[in-house]
């Protein structure tokens, strides 16, 4: 059966009455990476104000508190959203249990990402010992590219290591320019025959803890939920959202749009998701009401 063509929206109030909950992208949606997308947030003040929840669903590696502080410290509102949940999340509950078992990593990324393993009992070491690879992104995302871990991937490819990558993204949009993520170092290894762990967007072990997160939060079970996922990865948000059975709001002016694509129009929205076999049923240059 083919899918029906995705709608143009030009605020999100067109069709909210049709939804309780928001699922929320963060960067590419909110933010682009130094600065807030205006009136993304009162989009979901808006959203809130008519009774609706609103669950920000982040594939930042690091835990959503210290998420919730940098959107701040940039300018969004925090009463725009009753909560967080990111891939950061989700990692450090599979670090206590592998911890708890007694095994060892490795923790490739920067700085900026020691919020992740802080305060977890796990041992760690070096790359060839490790029992597994916790892969956050690269050491500088300014300048790096895949390219300069080819060496890291072959040690992990002797020693059959696994990877837990904690941030599926590949690309993100800071500014104007475009940096690698974690996925992309990931995506490289996969495709070499090593084992990846992927958490977070797309994959559904994420969506479960978030529907079960808005489940609480409207004191109804989450089969009873009428949430819509609002994102502007086309690998990532909105096969996503698809696989969860979520109906999905592609925000255009983020990433793709970041990387010139065009998408002025259904036609060129559709072929964009169409390369990643997947689908929105709407779409919208940046969140507004």
């Amino acid at each position: 059966m083919t899918e029906a063509a995705t709608q143009i929206i030009s605020g999100l109030s067109e069709i909210s009455e049709g939804y309780d909950s928001i699922l929320c992208d963060v960067w590419g949606v909110l933010h682009n990476g130094r600065e807030p997308f205006a009136g993304a947030d009162q989009a979901l003040l808006a959203f809130r104000a008519q009774g609706g929840k609103v669950l920000l669903l982040s594939n930042a590696p690091r835990p959503g508190e210290q998420v919730g502080t940098r959107l701040s410290e940039i300018g969004v509102r925090a009463d725009a959203y009753d909560g967080i949940l990111t891939s950061g999340d989700v990692a450090r509950s599979l670090l206590r249990e592998r911890g708890a078992q007694g095994q060892k990593c490795f923790h490739l990324g920067p700085d900026k990402d020691a919020d992740l393993v802080a305060g977890i009992d796990i041992g760690f070491s070096d790359m060839q010992s490790a029992d597994f690879i916790l892969l956050s992104g690269p050491y500088d995302d300014q300048t790096e590219t895949p390219d300069d871990y080819a060496e890291h991937i072959e040690i992990w490819l002797a020693h059959k290591t696994p990877v837990i990558c904690a941030n599926p993204d590949r690309l993100v949009q800071v500014g104007g320019e475009l940096i690698y993520c974690a996925g992309a170092i990931a995506e490289a290894y996969e495709n070499k025959g090593g084992e990846v762990i992927w958490l977070g967007k797309p994959y559904q072990e994420v969506y479960h803890r978030a529907l079960d997160m808005l489940a609480e939060m409207h004191a109804k079970p989450a089969n009873q939920l009428r949430p819509l996922a609002v994102g502007d990865g086309p690998k990532t948000d909105i096969p996503g959202a698809q696989a969860a059975g979520i109906d999905a709001l592609f925000i255009t002016g983020g990433l793709a749009g970041a990387m010139g694509r065009q998408l002025d129009d259904v036609q060129g929205i559709d072929a964009v998701l169409r390369e990643e076999n997947t689908h929105a049923a709407f779409a919208q240059r940046h969140l507004r009401w």
